[in-house]
């Protein structure tokens, strides 16, 4: 009798099982839209404020984010983050609505006296100062942008509004001086999908002055560091 056919006790039967493939989200390839991109970016603007992400993972994300082209290039973006499910397009399966609307303008009111933002704060798409025999000060410099572009709205009689912008956000805009000044000192983004932010207005017997602020190398070294 040939035994040369029957199985061997000792050797391993061969798995014929077929190979488990990566399991692929078909909604991966989908194409992302403008309302999709920004759902992410707000996400990233979120971590940031929360500390989650320093300036640098902040910037190089969301340049990615802005470059992204389908839901797949975006879903890394957010996967590390608490706020990834509600971040993610294809993890939402929700029809795009289209751009959200506008927030209302946040006030900034300064009569016969002074009032100032600074410091981290969330900037809106909007913000309205108005200066009356007194002072407003904004510094945009830690805020964290909620939108691609924030429009401020600007008023001085008898009072001054002064505006400072980090050196990589857009500034531009430009208003009416009526026995006064309104300067803006312009600039484009040196990085892709940088916000803008957009001065408008007048100042009567008063004067508006917006323009970036510019770090020496020790305080740029040191806030690199703080933020990293």
């Amino acid at each position: 009798m040939d035994n040369s056919s029957l199985p061997d006790p000792l050797k391993k039967p061969q798995d014929t099982r077929p190979t488990a493939q990566p399991y692929a989200d078909p909604a991966d390839h989908l194409r992302a839209s403008d309302a999709d991109r920004e759902r992410v970016a707000e996400a990233l603007r979120e971590a940031f404020a929360e500390g989650r992400l320093s300036a640098e993972e902040h910037s190089e994300r969301i340049d990615a984010v802005y470059a992204a082209k389908t839901h797949g290039e975006l879903a890394p973006l957010t996967r590390d983050l608490p706020s990834h499910r509600s971040a993610n397009p294809a993890a939402r399966r929700e029809p795009d609505s289209g751009p959200q609307p506008a927030t209302q303008p946040d006030d900034l009111v300064a009569i016969f006296g002074g009032a100032e933002r600074k410091g981290r704060f969330r900037a809106g798409r909007s913000l309205r100062a108005v200066a009356v025999f007194g002072g407003v000060e904004i510094d945009l410099t830690e805020a964290t942008f909620d939108a691609p572009e924030l429009v401020i709205d600007c008023k001085a009689v008898f009072g001054g509004i002064e505006i400072r912008v980090p050196p990589h956000v857009t500034l531009r805009g430009g208003g009416a001086g009526i026995f006064g000044g309104f300067e803006v000192r312009q600039q484009e983004g040196a990085e892709p999908g940088a916000p803008v932010v957009t001065v408008r207005g007048k100042a009567v017997f008063g004067g508006v002055e917006a323009k970036p602020r510019r770090f020496g190398k020790l305080a740029a070294k040191a806030r690199k560091y703080l933020e990293g």
